[in-house]
């Protein structure tokens, strides 16, 4: 039996690396996406590979849905060459940036840029896609805990967010026919470069949001990591339509 495929975008780096590399300590293989940092990208696949696991990378830019369609092209293309597949497993939709800007003060470039890589994205590229998945997959769509709490600079963010956890549940309802569960992870603050990497570099910060959560520290993408590759184990079959918010229980 061929072992299971996840697709992730957004995989080069801070979280979508670290969920591609637990997923691979799973036996699950990796089609992960990056934007322009190639040279990232390649060493995630190494670092997959040393977990016993396969993967490939291959260029998207989540943001322009023009281009979807000679995604799936080469996705299709991948899974063949590489994994002996004409389908896949999982489809984790993670790609994203991060702009910080009052409320007053964020442009219609910032606003529909923020659209379109965080929720028109995820939305016509899970279309596109739904078609090389097999019947039983499973979607993860990342959010944010900014869509539950708010913290000044980051409105536009988390109304696209929100976006993405109301597009959840309805895609669980629709996609129930042919057994694909779809949830929200929505990660709290974590140590990544997200918005300049003033959380992890700026340690003034750091304690300030810190102090902020029931466990006593800001999270790591590690802890992003293994939640994602817990949601995708055996034990989350039955979990569908859900928000779950791994943030160490920030603002309760």
């Amino acid at each position: 039996m061929n072992a299971k495929v996840a697709v992730i975008t957004g995989a080069s780096r801070g979280l979508g690396r670290s969920m591609a590399l637990h997923l691979a300590a799973q036996g699950v293989n990796i089609v992960g996406t990056f934007h322009s940092k190639e040279t990232e990208a390649m060493s995630v696949v190494r670092e997959v590979e040393e977990r016993g696991a396969r993967a490939i990378m291959l260029q998207l830019d989540t943001g322009d849905s023009r281009g979807f369609e000679a995604f799936a092209s080469a996705l299709s293309s991948g899974l063949q060459q590489t994994f002996d597949r004409s389908d896949f497993d999982y489809l984790v939709n993670n790609a994203g940036i991060g702009i910080n800007a009052a409320f007053t003060e964020t442009t219609e470039e910032q606003f529909d840029q923020l659209i379109k890589i965080h929720l028109k994205g995820p939305y016509f590229l899970t279309q596109k896609l739904l078609p090389l998945m097999t019947d039983g997959g499973r979607i993860l769509n990342i959010s944010s805990g900014l869509a539950r709490f708010t913290l000044p600079g980051y409105s536009a963010y988390a109304v696209a967010k929100g976006g993405v956890e109301v597009l959840t549940r309805y895609l669980a309802k629709e996609l129930g026919a042919r057994g694909i569960t779809v949830n929200t992870i929505a990660p709290g603050v974590i140590e990544t470069d997200f918005g300049g990497g003033a959380v992890r570099d700026n340690p003034e910060v750091n304690k300030m949001l810190a102090s902020t959560i029931a466990l006593g520290r800001v999270g790591l993408p590690d802890d992003i990591g293994r939640a994602v590759a817990a949601m995708l184990s055996d034990g989350g079959g039955w979990i569908n339509g859900e928000r779950i918010e791994v943030s160490g229980g920030q603002n309760i």
